[in-house]
C-alpha cells in the first residue's frame, strides 16, 4: 500500500529550526518529484517547495527562499525539508506529496500530485 508519512513537526520559537521528513512506503520515490505544501487555518494550501526526481531541480516559494532547503535521500526513500529562521507566519500543517512530471522537474501547485501524506503540525510561537 502506497503511503507517505510526515514527521518532525512541533513547537519552535521564532528564529528556530525544524527538519521535516516525508517517508514513503509501498513504492520507491526514485522516479517521483516531491512537493511540500502547507495550510494554515482559514488559508488555502500553499506550495512551499518541491524537488524533481533527479535532485537537480528544486523550487521554493519566495516566502521561504534562503530559509528552507528541500532534499531527498532515495536510499532511505525519504524527503526532507530543513526549515531555518522560522517565523510565526510559517506555522501551518505541512504536507508532502508525490507526482510525476516531465523532464524530472516539479511544481508548487497541488493538482499534479497524486499521493499525499496526512501532514505534520508546525507551530512557531514564543
Amino acid at each position: 500500500q502506497l503511503q507517505l508519512v510526515e514527521s518532525g513537526g512541533g513547537l519552535v520559537q521564532p528564529g528556530g529550526s525544524l527538519r521535516l521528513s516525508c517517508a514513503a512506503s509501498g513504492f520507491t520515490l526514485d522516479y517521483y518529484s516531491i512537493g511540500w505544501f502547507r495550510q494554515a487555518p482559514g488559508k488555502e494550501r500553499e506550495g512551499v517547495s518541491c524537488i524533481g526526481s533527479k535532485r537537480d531541480y528544486t523550487n521554493y516559494a519566495d516566502s521561504v527562499k534562503g530559509r528552507f532547503t528541500i532534499s531527498r535521500d532515495n536510499a532511505k526513500n525519504t524527503v526532507y525539508l530543513q526549515m531555518n529562521s522560522l517565523k510565526p507566519e510559517d506555522a501551518a500543517v505541512y504536507y508532502c506529496a508525490v507526482g510525476r512530471f516531465a523532464s524530472s522537474r516539479c511544481a508548487r501547485v497541488p493538482d499534479p500530485y497524486s499521493h499525499w501524506g496526512r501532514g505534520t503540525q508546525v507551530t512557531v510561537s514564543s
